[in-house]
């Protein structure tokens, strides 16, 4: 095992790893615990208004955790600011998480 790997992140946020790494192992992936402030009640926020507003909720959520882009979302009820304060893979952790707790 190469304890001197180097790893270098640009100012795009691109990682590039060195040879010698160990790319065969898988890391651990830590989400923060639920609590005020929920992804899950960020989304039932941004839900409701983008339906009071006259928007298919779910197309617009789909296209804003598909592309990043903050206009897919309306600024009713501060719903996009609420939104962005998540990362996208914290929103997909949390509606994975409910629908496959769901039991369907």
């Amino acid at each position: 095992m190469n304890n001197n790997n180097k790893k270098d992140t640009d100012a795009t946020g691109v990682t590039t790893v060195m040879p010698g790494d160990e790319l065969d192992k898988t890391m651990a992936f830590k989400v923060r615990e639920e609590g005020s402030g929920s992804a899950r009640e960020a989304l039932k926020v941004v839900y409701s208004a983008l339906k009071e507003k006259g928007y298919n909720p779910i197309d617009q959520l789909v296209g804003y955790l598909l592309s990043g882009d903050p206009a897919y979302i309306t600024s009713h009820c501060n719903a996009r600011n609420i939104i962005r304060k998540f990362e996208r893979d914290e929103l997909l952790e949390e509606l994975v998480k409910s629908y496959l707790e769901k039991g369907d």
